[in-house]
């Protein structure tokens, strides 16, 4: 096994997620690496607002799940490119990622997970978060991603999107 570092992705535009801290991968053979990558390229391109690249990285079927408060507008679970792009569209309206740092990310096969932490300013009410915890669960089908477990304080996201 080898350890490959990866570059950091550039600063939020679209969807403002900003990669601030570079991601580490142990692989035990080409198709974990090939997950792994494509994960992390999705990751860049949403970082950096590329709608293109990030197309081309989703399967037509991909689902993307927010668990937390259902108050909140981007919670819950959307399938397919065109839906996902809306709700990503509602998310950048609502959310102003403040502070994102990957700490850890494994893969295994089609399955990545990757473990930080950020910050978010939330539009209507002003209100930032204290820096919370992220994880993330994507899985990848040839070379395509068809799953984005999405995990955080949604307990800290919420009070700040409902402070007056």
């Amino acid at each position: 096994m080898h350890r490959r570092q990866l570059l950091a992705a550039s600063a939020a535009a679209a969807t403002g997620i900003a990669l601030a801290a570079p991601a580490t991968a142990q692989t035990t053979d080409d198709a974990t690496q090939a997950s792994f990558d494509t994960v992390m390229a999705f990751m860049g391109a949403m970082g950096g607002g590329d709608m293109d690249a990030m197309g081309a990285l989703m399967a037509d079927d991909m689902v993307w799940q927010n668990e937390g408060d259902p108050a909140l507008p981007w919670i819950g679970t959307w399938e397919g490119k065109e839906t996902i792009f809306s709700f990503l569209g509602t998310f950048s309206q609502n959310v102003q990622v403040t502070h994102w740092e990957n700490q850890d990310a494994f893969a295994s096969g089609d399955t990545v997970a990757v473990f930080g932490r950020m910050r978010l300013r939330l539009t209507a009410s002003g209100a930032e978060t204290d820096a919370f915890t992220f994880a993330l669960r994507a899985k990848v089908r040839d070379g395509q991603i068809v799953l984005w477990n999405w995990f955080e304080d949604s307990f800290a996201v919420s009070r700040a999107f409902h402070a007056t």
